[in-house]
């Protein structure tokens, strides 16, 4: 590190921390330092002093400088002294001097950061202290390439602080930005733009860097800036001859693309168009064919998207005016650039043709829009067809087992064709039918000697037809009969002709997608039911070699018989049969590879119920068949219950616990086959799904593996309490009383729904059980919630809040279930305890939706026992607890009012207090006026207003008052 003579001004021992590799004393010490010199009123200009005079060689602490330099111009300016200002000023430009006479440039990095500080001034600046601020610079600079580089740095930093509308600035900045564009436009752009014409053509040979840097200027400074000044003949011809230059040709591509993109009237627009095209096409741009570049070719195809689009609006704008001869005009020029459209959306290379969507979609559109479509847009629709189905094709080098950042960079180039389909679908329904049968069904004939991708694609197209082609809920085999018949051909091919044996995965998985997405087709032709289900059973579907094909089969096949299971009747136990061993429990041994993994055999489990229930065996016949789908699990599942108890090494237990889950879930997912019209007693399997129950909740007192083995029997009840109704009844409270042993909050946060879910659904039948378990529920709540917890422990916060308001949300469940006596058999005490902590949780705790469920139980409660019959001393409560809870809860500074939540929190507040009014009639209303609203200095006045509210019948008066009557409250 070179130093002179300021050793005694700057910190030496601190510059030392601004290497990268120094240790972390010394990067504190110049943190500190820097903090320091930001702060100080002039310590700064040690900085300022160093950079001016190049007094130290290493960029890091030159670029310290320009960063101590930078807080003071963006934080301190209006602070700072008219000589400060002024040393600024004369820094930079000295600074701005030394490099043009380095014979090496500064790093990239420092000349960023000397752009923006040069930017940050001139925005402070330029309305006001430094009017010639460019002028100063081009005439320093000239055509220094050192000093070039800086100066069009500082433009592109501008161009970040005033213009970049993706920064959010506020309106005082906008205004200022505003007033910056309209004197740079009268003061300096003409000036600008004929240095950026000079730096182009002095520098295109021997610096190409500094030729891109300008082009990259002129693009952006090209939308707020008079066109004319760009968009003229020898700036164009300028931008056209570096669009040959093999360094220059990417950059003046996008500049061109910026000046087609500037907002202007669309007859000018269209006319720039045109000669923008007519030039390109005599200098041969458009014989794409011989172009090798695809780099090139990228930015071109983009220009030619934003030609095409321009276009486009131009001729939307003018159809909306009236403007019959410039809108026809306009879609002449359009229609002419399709040749060029078709030649790159169809080109190799996928960024190429990606970037040619925007405009083929829109082009699309307007075809949509027009009364007739002549011969040749007919001819246009089909060559886009064509083009889009053989961009949908896979390449050689796709890698379907591995898929890595190229694949799915296809997957989502795919998804924006599947947009031009179905645009294309929109202007010509009947075009592409016909298209896509044309290619289904030749490839179909060959499918043995076909490529894997030509199949899949042909299979593809028949599959996206079903989206790009309207129909409600699927009828695609309904309705209109030139489409039904082509569709019903084309399926009748498909699994006829034997393609869903082609050994490739990607035929295989679009074979059975179409098969889902088409199963109307077999309601109307069920002959080829049993085909297809072999094909889904066999080494085609469940078992193929690909995993991946085996577990989206999985998927399809429930799906399939969902759809088709009244069609199944015949099949189900010969399918039962040759499924059985994909519905084995696999062991939790490592090194067995199953066939599918634990998540594809749900579906399988599920199709198996839904074949059993739907069909039309006797009773008998289903429990029998259900009995021996759900016994291996049973079984499996006390051995390996027996098994986990006995195993000591934690991984093992983890691992018979996962198996455990499994065959819960399995079970589990078996009942999703039952329904209102099939439930399980009419299928005659409630003993089967009770000795489930026997089965699976011995392992709620499992003492290892406990959060897993209770979540799966937990999820298993809330299935049962549906499927069996009363039957669970029974087993419900062995099971509560398992789950509250030893529980964490997470544990109560789950099981408080299952305790609200029978409350819900059997009232009266559970009252005996619910107060026997409320009392233990709620202290095992309130142990759980004061448990002490670190004061920085975000997840333990959480978890309590959650618990809360399960809590809170069960309490409602009680008390709005009917059963007055759960509540109010539990003791005087106890009784008191909830309330107090219903009170707090709605006045404490800043949660409105706690709050909110906190004051709907309070007017819950005053409706059951706050009349002249209630409860011995609840009035008492009420008025001494209640009443000041709906005013002490808005109050509290946490209370929101600009928040949505707060505001329906407040609304039950509000409630809250009609419910009293209601129950205790004027001697409520006396008690607000003559004690308690005077209590909280709430002068008389507005205390009658109040009341007078209140008495009112319309709530939405209340609520509204309310809310107004808090806002005044807390001015």
């Amino acid at each position: 590190m070179a130093c002179q003579s300021v050793s005694a001004v700057m910190d030496e021992q601190a510059l030392l921390g601004l290497n990268p590799n120094a240790d972390a004393p010394y990067r504190q010490r110049a943190l500190a330092y820097f903090e320091q010199l930001k702060e100080s009123q002039d310590a700064w200009e040690v900085c300022a002093d160093a950079l001016a005079k190049g007094i130290y060689s290493d960029a890091h602490v030159k670029f310290f400088c320009f960063q101590v330099l930078e807080h003071q111009i963006k934080f301190r300016h209006a602070g700072l002294s008219a000589a400060q200002q002024q040393l600024i000023r004369e820094t930079l430009m000295k600074w701005l001097q030394t490099q043009l006479m380095n014979a090496q440039p500064e790093k990239a990095f420092i000349r960023n950061k000397a752009a923006q500080v040069f930017a940050l001034t001139f925005v402070m600046e330029y309305l006001t202290l430094w009017p010639k601020f460019f002028f100063d610079i081009l005439n320093l600079v000239g055509l220094n390439p050192h000093g070039v580089d800086i100066y069009l740095r500082t433009l592109m930093a501008i161009d970040a602080e005033v213009v970049d509308r993706d920064i959010v600035h506020t309106p005082e900045e906008t205004r200022r930005n505003t007033l910056i564009k309209d004197s740079m436009r009268e003061q300096c752009i003409p000036s600008l733009v004929e240095s950026w014409f000079q730096i182009l053509t002095a520098y295109q040979q021997t610096h190409p860097e500094l030729t891109c840097q300008c082009l990259e200027v002129v693009g952006a400074y090209v939308s707020w800036i008079d066109l004319n000044l760009i968009a003229n003949d020898r700036f164009v011809n300028l931008l056209l001859s570096q669009m040959s230059m093999e360094d220059l040709r990417e950059e003046a591509c996008d500049c061109l693309f910026e000046i087609v993109n500037k907002g202007m009237d669309p007859v000018d627009k269209t006319k720039l168009v045109e000669s923008l095209c007519q030039v390109l096409q005599s200098a041969g741009f458009f014989n794409i064919e011989q172009e090798e570049d695809v780099d090139f070719l990228a930015k071109f195809s983009r220009l030619v998207n934003g030609m095409g689009q321009s276009l486009v609006l131009s001729w939307s704008k003018l159809v909306k005016s009236g403007n019959v001869k410039e809108a026809t005009e306009t879609l002449h020029a359009v229609e002419a650039k399709v040749p060029l459209l078709l030649q790159l959306l169809v080109h190799e290379d996928d960024d190429i043709s990606t970037n040619m969507v925007g405009f083929c979609y829109d082009y699309l559109h307007v075809l949509k829009q027009l009364p007739q479509l002549t011969e040749q847009q007919k001819a246009n629709i089909e060559a886009v067809m064509l083009a889009v189905m053989k961009k949908l094709t896979y390449d050689d080098e796709y890698n379907f087992e591995n898929e890595g950042e190229d694949e799915a960079m296809f997957v989502e180039y795919r998804k924006q064709l599947k947009m031009l389909l179905d645009r294309l679908a929109q202007v010509s329904p009947e075009l592409l039918l016909e298209a896509v049968r044309r290619v289904f069904t030749s490839t179909m004939q060959r499918w043995q000697t076909a490529p894997f991708m030509e199949v899949e694609v042909a299979i593809r197209l028949l599959y996206m037809l079903g989206e790009a082609l309207p129909a409600s809920h699927g009828a695609h085999f309904s309705g209109d009969s030139a489409k039904t018949s082509a569709l019903q051909d084309m399926m009748r091919t498909l699994v006829s002709c034997g393609v869903s044996a082609y050994q490739h995965s990607s035929v295989s998985l679009e074979f059975f997608e179409t098969v889902v997405r088409y199963d109307k087709f077999f309601i109307v032709e069920p002959q080829h039911i049993p085909n297809v289900l072999m094909a889904f059973l066999d080494q085609r579907g469940l078992r193929h070699s690909s995993p991946k094909v085996r577990s989206r089969v999985a998927y399809l096949f429930s799906r399939f018989i969902k759809t088709l299971h009244k069609h199944m009747t015949a099949f189900i136990e010969d399918i039962l049969t040759r499924i059985q061993d994909l519905l084995e429990l696999a062991p939790p041994e490592n090194g067995f590879l199953a066939l599918l993994t634990s998540d594809d055999q749900l579906f399988m489990f599920e199709a198996a119920g839904v074949l059993i229930v739907s069909g039309e065996s006797p009773v008998e016949r289903k429990q029998v068949l259900m009995r021996s789908l759900l016994a291996p699990l049973t079984d499996a599942f006390r051995l390996l219950l027996a098994k986990l108890l006995q195993e000591s090494v934690e991984e093992h237990q983890a691992a018979l616990a996962d198996c455990l889950s499994h065959a819960v879930g399995f079970a589990s997912r078996t009942s999703k086959a039952f329904s209102n019209k099939q439930t399980v007693k009419q299928c005659g399997c409630t003993e089967v799904y009770r000795d489930c129950l026997h089965s699976f909740l011995p392992a709620l007192s499992c003492p290892v593996q406990r959060g897993a083995l209770r979540s799966a029997v937990r999820s298993f009840l809330h299935r049962m309490i549906i499927c069996l109704e009363e039957e669970v009844l029974p087993f419900i409270p062995a099971a509560s009383e398992h789950m509250l042993k030893d529980c964490e909050a997470k544990d109560l946060q789950e099981f408080i729904p299952l305790i609200s879910q029978i409350t819900a659904k059997f009232k009266r039948q559970v009252s005996p059980f619910l107060q026997q378990i409320f009392m233990p529920l709620v202290l095992a709540i309130f142990e759980v919630l004061g448990r002490p917890a670190e004061e920085n422990d975000q997840t333990a916060a959480l978890e309590k809040q959650m618990l809360r308001r399960s809590y809170f949300a069960f309490i409602q469940t009680v008390a709005g279930s009917g059963m007055n006596e759960v509540l109010a058999n539990q003791g005087a005490e106890n009784i008191e305890r909830v309330l107090f902590t219903i009170i707090q949780g709605a006045v404490e705790f800043p949660d409105p939706i706690a709050q909110k469920t906190c004051f709907i139980i309070l007017t819950r409660l005053v409706e059951l026992w706050g009349g002249k019959d209630g409860m011995v001393g609840f009035p008492d409560f009420t008025y001494k607890h209640i009443v000041p809870a709906c005013f002490l809860a808005p109050l509290n500074p946490t209370f929101d009012l600009s928040d949505a939540q707060t505001v329906l929190t407040l609304s039950e507040c509000a409630l809250t207090l009609k419910m009293i009014h209601l129950k205790r009639g004027s001697e409520f209303i006396q008690f607000l006026q003559h004690e308690y609203l005077p209590s909280l200095q709430v002068t008389p006045e507005i205390s009658q207003e109040l009341c007078q509210v209140l008495q009112q019948p319309d709530v939405k008066v209340l609520k509204n008052y309310m809310k107004a009557f808090f806002q005044r409250a807390k001015l």
